[in-house]
């Protein structure tokens, strides 16, 4: 089958709040295949613990590149320990250069409780303006309503919840079943 016939897999919005001394990153569980929703609970939020330091980390895009990347984040993680800026770095340049890492096809939202970070294939590691990010097919709903919820008195859970109830209500390739983690500094 062509790639232009292919329908394409879709689904998965992960939002990244930090707020109030804690950084709390939610996923959907929606996984689509063009118009068919495949699976609504896969889990993509996970925590790694690399050299005994906690990371939270979501990933929209293919599972199966999104866990070859994470491997690869907690064995730059392991070399150096509590280093998530380094880290990310070393795995954005590696993904931007190595042949093989380069057609994976995925994004993370990664934070160790104080950074909180986007790695892209394209050699990126961005930190948000205003303490909110998201990727994923309704990475731009949830983004735009976490923003806009970071002005009320709702911490960082309360904003990254109904974040994620406003991209689902949006999105066709998001829902309301979500994987919530909170990381402290």
């Amino acid at each position: 089958m062509a790639d232009t016939e292919f329908p394409g897999w879709h689904g998965t919005t992960i939002i990244g709040v930090r707020k109030g001394g804690k950084v709390v990153i939610a996923g959907d569980g929606q996984v689509s295949l063009g118009q068919t929703v495949i699976k609504g609970t896969a889990r993509k939020v996970r925590r790694i613990s690399p050299g005994g330091y906690d990371v939270v980390a979501g990933f929209a895009g293919s599972t199966a590149d999104a866990f070859t990347l994470l491997e690869r984040l907690e064995t730059k993680l392991e070399a150096t320990p509590g280093q998530l800026q380094r880290a990310s770095v070393e795995l954005a340049k590696d993904w931007r250069t190595d042949k093989y890492l380069q057609k994976l096809e995925a994004m993370l939202i990664v934070s160790d409780g104080t950074d909180l970070y986007v790695i892209t294939g394209a050699g990126d590691v961005l930190e948000p303006e205003h303490d909110v990010t998201a990727i994923g097919s309704g990475g731009n709903y949830a983004l735009a309503a976490g923003r806009a919820l970071m002005g009320t008195d709702k911490d960082a859970e309360e904003v990254a919840r109904e974040a994620m109830a406003i991209a689902a209500d949006i999105c066709v390739y998001t829902n309301g079943n979500l994987t919530v983690e909170t990381i402290s500094a």
